[in-house]
């Protein structure tokens, strides 16, 4: 092992998913297109790069009231489960890993670096994407939405990925892709990583590192970002 990394402490990174392991965007955005067409909506590009980073319930919730139309509990988890199901149908038929995601992964993994995931995505989605990186062994937390009462930028996601991989917050990096994301691990008390993409280097701001490539990052450049 590389001799940078032996007297570390505990270090780990949560990455999101969408967008940061998986280029989505086209299938969560032809998702929404179709459910929304169910309900006579056409759905905008506009509309969907609004909810980045939101569950998929919260988009419904606030769309129902913005447009009246008085969803309950359970009809907006029915179509929660059909505009998944549509996403799910569109990823597995065209797979697209976000360059540089897993040679990243097995770089960290070879650092001895722990490594967890903190999705906003329902578990079904996300067990997608890790069987088809095929690096499942590498992943001691795997969060998602199922597993949270409060969606990002709220912090719980990021901070019970930690909880789980027995690691401080402050020992945590997030590498993220939406702004809602990196408010919930700033807030979380982790450092963050940008990964532009889906969105403007603007609104990554508030992140500690904004990269366009997950290929620019090492894990000596990543574990730099930890305070000591």
């Amino acid at each position: 092992m590389d001799g940078t990394f032996q007297n570390m402490t505990r270090w780990a990174v949560l990455f999101d998913v969408d967008g940061v392991l998986v280029n989505s965007y086209q299938a969560h955005f032809s998702s929404w297109v179709e459910l929304f067409a169910e309900l006579g909506h056409q759905y905008s590009e506009e509309e969907f790069r609004a909810g980045f980073g939101r569950t998929s319930a919260e988009i419904l919730h606030e769309w129902s009231q913005a447009h009246h139309a008085g969803f309950d509990a359970r009809q907006i988890g029915e179509l929660d489960d059909r505009k998944e199901k549509h996403y799910r149908d569109i990823i597995c038929q065209n797979f697209l890993p976000i360059d540089g995601a897993t040679e990243l992964i097995d770089a960290l993994h070879k650092a001895n670096c722990l490594l967890g995931i903190g999705s906003s995505g329902p578990p079904e989605n996300v067990q997608v994407v890790i069987e088809r990186l095929a690096r499942a062994e590498h992943f001691g937390a795997v969060i998602s939405r199922a597993d949270v009462q409060r969606g990002k930028p709220d912090p719980e996601v990021f901070l019970l990925g930690a909880q789980r991989l027995n690691v401080n917050p402050g020992r945590c990096i997030v590498i993220e892709d939406a702004s809602a994301g990196i408010s919930a691990a700033n807030a979380a008390g982790m450092a963050s990583i940008g990964l532009t993409g889906t969105t403007t280097r603007q609104r990554l701001a508030a992140a500690n590192l904004v990269v366009d490539s997950l290929r620019e990052l090492t894990p000596q450049k990543i574990v730099s970002l930890l305070e000591d």
